[in-house]
């Protein structure tokens, strides 16, 4: 599985003004129309088999929408001018922004979900199950359904059948927002106040906290702890509802926001009840706590994201804080589950690789980028963009200068503006180092789909027999193997300087492969350069195998038996 993250608000090649704060008709907007045969056809041309569009489900917003019979926000309680994409207002819509024509906005995005069907992509969206906007109140919920907080009882900090907890004193808003207009701020009155998203439980968060977002019950009283689930609790059944509604659009799978602060009990019971009706339905987990990863698998996720062990790993080597065997480590905790593990080096949430707060230069990534495709046979995933180098200067306004991608506000993304271009998304309009990087990453991902059986086979880390030798901190070093295919991968994750180095390869790996030591190998490097290697296997184990790799580069050295 190669997942394509876009945020579909920013993927259009309208260059409009650009404005910090800019409203829609300033910026401009993508439209699911923008992903017509030609664009989805070369994103699956680049390798891909996903697409996760950031940012469908209806949230709040500065734009107002009144007479399409769309509540307007209160602009205090949004953060941006097009507003957070996890600060939902309607499970059961889509963002107009995204429409060509507002009223009919669920039937482009039904068409669009059909398009990518045929241009052989899956389609992965958001599922925001621990909060809402404040100001949420469904305009499109099937006939018979009940809105959330509709029934509650607001006098009950906690109650088994509230969807919301309740907090005894009106709601006091942080004094430092961003507010995107130089006007009159507008009051916004909530009392009793709701608890904030990020399990804020008392009516003053801040300004770093979740305050455009209010908790959802799942019958934890987190004042007392106590959990009541039985009888099931009203938010379980109206989630399943919701998640139903998804399933019937035909999507493919839904990436689950802050799993974790939703509580285990509803996710093994929603899961397989989803499943039993959706059996090819793909969950994945936002979590970011090892030590409950494979809790969160037996309870059904399909995948979960590998932020905390994967990802921290390679920014620190690509920073300079710690040695490519960090990641040996990672393989060693992983053991069992790697498979199931999403790797990635970039996603909204993630400051871009390319930023001055990262690495600075995308080339510096290259060879991390290597290992993501290929260390495990987990799925990966690229966030649109990162294939173009997309360093992120821009100050767009709410977002601010900070090394991201705005999911806040409307922008134009210059790098994917020039990919679209025309209309023909290709190279015409990029610079030669942008061609450079997205045929990297273009190459790599060739590897790893026409390897895909020897990637999902076995693995052998390198480095434990290595890991005196001088390069021992900047280069990383394994083998993928089956039947058919032995691989051979180096990664130099140096920024400067070519590596040289005899490269052993114990007796051990061999036997393991089922390899005789008097054996004779022939290798080819499938990346460039292209080389040729023969090779005694004696001599790897004995002396070492000569190796020549290039600073931020690989090789993907293949033998076929």
């Amino acid at each position: 599985m190669n997942i394509y993250q876009v945020f579909p608000r920013l993927f259009h090649a309208h260059r409009k003004k650009n404005i910090p704060f800019g409203t829609l008709e300033d910026n401009g907007c993508g439209k699911f129309n923008y992903f017509n045969n030609s664009v989805l056809h070369a994103i699956r041309s680049m390798g891909f088999s996903h697409v996760w569009f950031t940012g469908i489900i209806r949230h709040a917003t500065c734009t107002d929408y009144q007479k399409f019979t769309i509540d307007k926000d209160n602009s205090l309680i949004v953060k941006g001018v097009a507003g957070s994409p996890y600060a939902i207002k309607d499970y059961f819509d889509v963002d107009p922004d995204l429409a060509e024509e507002v009223p009919n906005r669920m039937k482009e995005f039904e068409v669009l979900v059909d398009r990518c069907h045929t241009n052989g992509l899956k389609v992965i969206i958001d599922f925001v199950p621990n909060h809402v906007c404040r100001q949420y109140r469904s305009i499109c919920k099937p006939q018979g359904t009940s809105d959330l907080g509709e029934n509650d009882d607001v006098s009950h900090f906690f109650h088994p059948k509230n969807n919301f907890y309740y907090l005894n004193e009106p709601l006091n808003l942080p004094a430092t927002i961003r507010y995107p207009y130089n006007q009159h701020i507008p009051e916004y009155n909530e009392n009793p106040a709701k608890a904030t998203g990020n399990d804020v439980f008392h009516a003053h968060p801040t300004v770093n906290d979740w305050y455009e977002t209010v908790k959802l019950n799942y019958g934890i009283n987190y004042r007392t702890g106590e959990k009541h689930f039985n009888p099931i609790p009203d938010t379980w059944y109206k989630m399943r509802e919701i998640l139903i509604f998804w399933c019937e659009k035909k999507i493919d799978g839904f990436r689950v926001d802050m799993a974790e602060m939703v509580p285990m009990e509803f996710w093994n019971w929603v899961i397989p009840a989803i499943k039993n009706q959706y059996r090819d339905i793909v969950f994945i987990a936002e979590v970011y706590n090892p030590s409950r990863y494979k809790e969160f698998l037996f309870s059904g996720f399909d995948f979960l994201y590998d932020k905390e062990q994967f990802y921290n790993t390679c920014r620190d080597i690509l920073k300079g804080y710690t040695s490519t065997q960090a990641l040996t480590r990672v393989w060693q905790e992983q053991e069992g589950i790697g498979g199931r593990m999403l790797r990635f080096l970039e996603n909204h949430d993630e400051q871009r690789l390319a930023s001055k707060y990262f690495c600075g230069d995308a080339n510096f990534a290259l060879s991390a980028f290597l290992v993501t495709a290929t260390m495990h046979s987990g799925p990966i995933m690229v966030y649109f963009g990162q294939e173009l180098g997309e360093p992120a200067s821009d100050s767009e306004g709410y977002s601010g200068d900070d090394g991201r991608t705005t999911i806040f506000d409307y922008w134009c993304v210059d790098s994917i503006c020039r990919w679209i271009g025309n209309g023909k998304c290709n190279e015409e309009f990029l610079t030669e180092k942008e061609r450079y990087i997205r045929e990297y990453y273009i190459a790599c991902l060739s590897l790893r789909n026409k390897y895909k059986s020897v990637l999902q086979g076995g693995f052998f880390d390198l480095m434990y027999v290595n890991k005196h030798n001088w390069w021992a901190d900047k280069v990383y070093a394994y083998l993928r193997y089956n039947a058919e295919y032995l691989i051979l991968i180096v990664a130099n994750f140096d920024r400067w300087e070519r590596k040289e180095i005899l490269l052993r390869i114990p007796a051990l790996a061999f036997d393991m492969i089922g390899i005789k030591e008097e054996a004779f190998l022939e290798f080819s490097n499938q990346l460039k350069p292209r080389i040729e290697l023969k090779i005694f296997v004696s001599d790897c184990i004995k002396e070492g195998l000569s190796l020549t790799i290039e600073a931020n580069g690989g090789l993907f050295l293949v033998h076929k038996f």
